[in-house]
Parts: C-alpha cells; sequence; structure tokens
C-alpha cells in the first residue's frame, strides 16, 4: 500500500511538474487547472478519511478568497491545504486554518478556534476557551494555594453584556481549559503583554517594514485570543495533531518556511523544522510566549491524564536536554512544600524534556508526591 501511495503520488507531482509552459495556456498552469488535472491522481494520494471532492472544493474557494495565493507555488498551496486536512481542520472553516503566503510559498497557519477543535479532539481536554477583557469589566484573578478566575462582562440593558463602546478598551485575555477530569487550568495576559508578543513576531515586523497590514492589525482580538490558547495548550496534554500544528505556527511566527512538500503531507509525515538553543539543548518555540511575565497560569490540580499518548512528530527528532537542564526541572519539583506547588513545578518542568529524561522526570515526581503526602517533604516550611 505505501509502495503504491508513492507511486501515486510521484505521479501527481509528475503531473505538476511536466506542464511545458511553451505549448500550454498560460491560464492552464494556474492552481485550479492543475487541480482539475491532477484531481484522480491526488484523490488515490490522500488517506481514506479525506474526502477529495470537499478537500478540493476547499483548495479552489481558499485560493480564490487570497488573491496573494496566485503568486505562491501551486504545489505548496495543495500540500498546505492537505496538511490542514491531515490534522483534522479545514481552511477557512471558521477560522480553523488559515492559508498565509510567505515568499513563494504557502503556509498554512492554525486559527485559534482550529486549536481549540484539537485539544478537543485529544482526549485529553473536555473544555476550552478564551476571551478578551475590557477596562470596565468585572475582573478578578486570585493565586496562591486557592487559584480563581472570576470575569463578569460590564452589564447592559436587560442583564446583557454591554456594547463595546461601553465596555471600554481591551485591557487583557484569558484562556480556560478543563481536563477531562474536571480539573480547571487558566491563563491570563494583560494586553501589554500581548503586544510584546506581537512585537516579537517576525511576521508582524515584517509586515511593519513593507508598510503591510498584518492579522493583528486587522484582527487583534482573535489573535489575542490566540496568544493565550497557545501559551495554556503548552501546558496540558497535547495529542500529535495538536502539538504538530503549535510547531507549525511557531515556524512561520519565526519567519521561517514550513518547507510541506507535497508527499510529506499526503502520507502524514511531516515534521515542522525545529530550532535548538546550542547552550542548552532546547528546543525553541515562541521565546515571547514562554516568557511574558504577565502570562499567569493556574497549573492543574493533580497529575495529567496517564493515557499514553501518540508520539509528537514536531519533536520526534528534537535532541535530549543536556543534564543540567533535567538538574534544574529537578530540583524545582524538590524545593515544592505542598502538592499545589509540586504540580506547577511538573508541569513547567514537563515542557523542557522529552524521551528518557522524560521518564526520569515522573519517577522523580512520583517520589516527591509521596514525601509530601507523608508529611516528611516540606523543605521550606520555614520560609
Amino acid at each position: 500500500m505505501l509502495v503504491q501511495k508513492e507511486i501515486t503520488m510521484n505521479q501527481v507531482l509528475k503531473t505538476i511538474r511536466t506542464a511545458a509552459p511553451a505549448r500550454r495556456d498560460p491560464q492552464e498552469l494556474n492552481f485550479p487547472a492543475m487541480l482539475e488535472r491532477s484531481k484522480a491522481e491526488i484523490a488515490r494520494a490522500l488517506p481514506k478519511h479525506i474526502d477529495p471532492d470537499r478537500m478540493l472544493r476547499i483548495a479552489l474557494t481558499a485560493f480564490r478568497t487570497t488573491p496573494a495565493l496566485a503568486k505562491c507555488k501551486p504545489v505548496s498551496v495543495l500540500a498546505s491545504i492537505i496538511q490542514a486536512s491531515q490534522l483534522g481542520l479545514e481552511v477557512g472553516q471558521n477560522g480553523e486554518a488559515h492559508l498565509v503566503p510567505f515568499k513563494e510559498e504557502c503556509q498554512m497557519i492554525p486559527g485559534y478556534q482550529g486549536l481549540m477543535k484539537l485539544a478537543r479532539n485529544s482526549g485529553f481536554v473536555k473544555d476550552i476557551y478564551a476571551h478578551e477583557v475590557r477596562e470596565n469589566d468585572h475582573f478578578v484573578m486570585r493565586l496562591g494555594l486557592e487559584r480563581h478566575l472570576d470575569h463578569h462582562p460590564m452589564p447592559g440593558r436587560g442583564g446583557f453584556p454591554a456594547s463595546e463602546a461601553m465596555r471600554g478598551e481591551v485591557v487583557g485575555f484569558y484562556a480556560v481549559g478543563v481536563l477531562k477530569d474536571g480539573t480547571p487550568t487558566f491563563v491570563a495576559m494583560s494586553v501589554e503583554d500581548v503586544y510584546q508578543i506581537r512585537d516579537n513576531s517576525k511576521g508582524y515586523q515584517a509586515a511593519k517594514r513593507y508598510g503591510k497590514a498584518s492579522t493583528w492589525d486587522t484582527d487583534f482580538i482573535p489573535m489575542g485570543k490566540k496568544t493565550v490558547i497557545r501559551a495554556l495548550c503548552k501546558m496540558m496534554p497535547k495529542s500529535a495533531e495538536l502539538s504538530a500544528a503549535m510547531a507549525l505556527n511557531d515556524v512561520a511566527d519565526r519567519g521561517q518556511s514550513q518547507n510541506i512538500s507535497l508527499k510529506e503531507a499526503a502520507d502524514g509525515s511531516y515534521e515542522a523544522p525545529t530550532v535548538v538553543d546550542e547552550e542548552t539543548g532546547e528546543i525553541i518555540g515562541n521565546e515571547a510566549e514562554q516568557s511574558a511575565p504577565g502570562a499567569y497560569a493556574q497549573p492543574q490540580q493533580a497529575q495529567p491524564p496517564k493515557e499514553p499518548q501518540p508520539p509528537v512528530q514536531a519533536q520526534k527528532n528534537a535532541p535530549k536536554p543536556r543534564e543540567d537542564v533535567l538538574t534544574k526541572v529537578i530540583g524545582s519539583m524538590t524545593a515544592a512544600c505542598t502538592e499545589d506547588d509540586l504540580n506547577e513545578a511538573y508541569i513547567r518542568a514537563e515542557t523542557q524534556v522529552s524521551g528518557v529524561d522524560r521518564e526520569i522526570l515522573d519517577k522523580e515526581y512520583e517520589k516527591r508526591l509521596e514525601e509530601i503526602r507523608k508529611g516528611d517533604g516540606q523543605v521550606g516550611s520555614l520560609l
């Protein structure tokens, strides 16, 4: 079956690449014409769960509603659409995924609705959502041992939320996730910290440099929601699809090419390129988003679900963190005095290690948890 798919995909590529400009009408070489010529081969190459006719309709609609895609290589547009389908996202459907030109290449960028969909589909998350907070809303966030988040939009007539003009300017964003076992978790950021993340985005910087409007300019509130959703997803258990979607977003946000090939998109073998810190060995994502000083988060109140998780495509070949990183994150758990502190330390630590180091981290978590529950682990009680 794999050999047959290889042959089919080679046929698709051959159909796309062997059109001779000297003998063909220029219109025949564009994206819609390419889809029509390659329809049969594409249908045979796609995974069974993707309806080829629906995928082609989505591709044509997305192409026609984004004129700038005409400047991209047709094969990159098709590969991006197939990649979105592989992840379970539909381009242009409720903002699940977007096609964005990058030089001569088309990039697939998941929207915040798409990230929430993948989080729900993972089986680890019962619910997830995000909201903006305006200056006249009632908003209270409490940290410490009893963490709490409370948001009441300014009321208007009949008890409904007042108009945006009455509620005032946006002052922040928050995202809430409810795990499968009912445990809540949240992330909240001030609008200033969201601005910081925006300003560090390579895509935003490029748009400003060339005098173009970016999605931050045209859709600031959805982008703010996406920022806190991404920060929240980094803390929660993730499926391979969600991890891959976030990796694709991070690559584009760094101003790099995703390099999605048609073959990799069709057979599900695509892995987003990673950037590794030479000093720490850590995989670099969106540094501003991970370290924004105002990104307050409520950790999970219980250990993450123990169901086996599928391998994360985006980190499959990532190098193992150096020993000093592992020592540091274990030290943060050892210093924890309560289960809440331990869970918070564990959630932060698990994003920095993988493979064998993750197994060591899990064992240290269990060991420290047992010490705390026995009452002989209160090392910081005098502080």
